[in-house]
């Protein structure tokens, strides 16, 4: 990976640390330190681990006789890093009243201070392209992160009976649900991966050959009408159509509809959102579905979800454009891409499942040290998600990123289309 220039690389940390705190203008002290379910973690132990991450896997490895702002920090802030040490247990990230969104944002501050001055010295060309993919990293670490203040934010503020509001946003205008046209494909063999210059995480690459049978994809993502036609089918009284640990899933937990549906008092579907409860537009795509969900619906339907390797083939040389974070709508979208080409909706609005469970490439090797366990520990048990959501910088994506979730997971903006084999 070609590292950026001293300028370019401080300008852009500036700009990414930078979001962050925007992010989190809107809360009020109380909303910092909610943690209403152990996949759901304080927004102000987000802003605390990102920084631990500067200060552990770069100021304490670069800069000479840098003193840590508070060591206990060092277990507070960890996240699963056993290399590094113990660590606060996630479930338990809520029960932190100390330290105090103040002395966190001083960390903050300490930290960007010790970082802009480590930037500007001058270091050897081994150690400048170093220290350069170590920042990049942290930073893309960061935007991710800034994904998940947006997904644990909605999620705290949803179990609050007064349905707050994160922000408000503009109301769409109402367009009619069109149905997808499917496009296809003729496969063969393909290459997939990541390769060249840009940065990536270890688990997209090496760029390799896969085979893939002629197939389709939906031009479009499901769209909320499209799934409320399951629902009212007794899609969720129905076993036939699910896997059989998702049919425990949806029986265990009572499931009858997407995380944040609603009914009102006249037994209409509204949804709640960050700019809070809204009248669900059928024309949007369907979101928050966990894998079995979305596996449900397409056996139901008499199609499938796509490959990884499927819907990479398909997103190859297309814009990456969309609705994405910045657009500040944080919520999936009715709005067309400009884009002519015939597949819609590939980035942004929301994150696709693939029927592909979540392991290494073939050559793939983890990084060294503590950041080996980035990535691949966590290849079992989970499934691939492609494209970014609504609540995904636009910088952060590309074709070949590869999101990852347990199969019974909701509240990530998690959404799909379908695929099928061609006749």
């Amino acid at each position: 990976m070609q590292t950026m220039d001293k300028e370019t690389l401080t300008g852009r940390y500036a700009e990414v640390r930078n979001v962050t705190m925007k992010l989190i203008e809107p809360l009020e002290k109380e909303d910092f330190i909610i943690q209403s379910d152990a996949d759901v973690s304080p927004p102000k132990w987000h802003i605390a681990h990102t920084t631990w991450f500067f200060e552990r896997m770069i100021l304490k490895e670069f800069k000479s006789g840098y003193e840590e702002f508070n060591a206990r920090f060092d277990f507070l802030f960890n996240s699963y890093y056993n290399s590094i040490g113990p660590y606060q247990p996630r479930h338990e990230r809520g029960v932190l009243s100390r330290p105090t969104v103040e002395e966190i944002i001083a960390y903050r501050q300490y930290v960007d201070s010790q970082m802009k001055d480590l930037l500007a010295e001058t270091h050897t060309p081994e150690q400048a392209h170093q220290l350069g993919k170590l920042v990049e990293m942290g930073l893309q670490h960061e935007q991710q992160h800034q994904e998940l203040i947006l997904m644990d934010v909605k999620y705290n503020f949803f179990v609050n009976p007064l349905f707050p509001a994160y922000k408000e946003t503009q109301a769409q205008q109402a367009i009619e649900p069109k149905e997808a046209a499917f496009v296809e494909f003729a496969g063969g063999l393909v290459e997939i991966g990541h390769q060249g210059e840009g940065f990536a995480f270890d688990n997209e690459s090496p760029r390799h050959k896969v085979w893939l049978e002629p197939f389709q994809l939906a031009s479009e993502p499901v769209t909320n009408g499209e799934f409320l036609e399951f629902i009212e089918a007794g899609g969720y009284e129905q076993p036939e159509h699910w896997l059989s640990d998702g049919w425990g899933v949806v029986k265990k937990n009572n499931w009858k509809a997407p995380l944040y549906w609603l009914k009102n008092e006249q037994q209409q579907w509204e949804i709640f959102t960050l700019g809070g409860v809204k009248n669900l537009d059928l024309a949007e795509p369907v979101s928050h579905v966990s894998f079995y969900e979305a596996d449900a619906f397409s056996r139901w339907k008499g199609k499938r979800l796509p490959t990884e390797a499927e819907w990479e083939h398909a997103a190859q040389n297309l814009p990456i454009q969309g609705n994405m974070m910045e657009q500040e709508a944080y919520h999936p979208s009715t709005a067309q891409n400009e884009s002519t080409a015939p597949l819609s909706k590939m980035f942004g609005d929301v994150w696709e499942w693939t029927s592909s469970a979540y392991s290494s490439y073939p050559g793939s090797k983890p990084l060294e040290g503590a950041l080996g366990e980035y990535n691949a520990k966590f290849m079992s048990n989970q499934m691939i998600l492609r494209g970014g959501s609504c609540a995904t910088p636009a910088s952060h994506i590309r074709e070949t990123y590869r999101n990852f979730f347990p199969p019974d997971k909701r509240w990530q903006f998690g959404g799909f289309r379908l695929a099928d084999d061609q006749a």
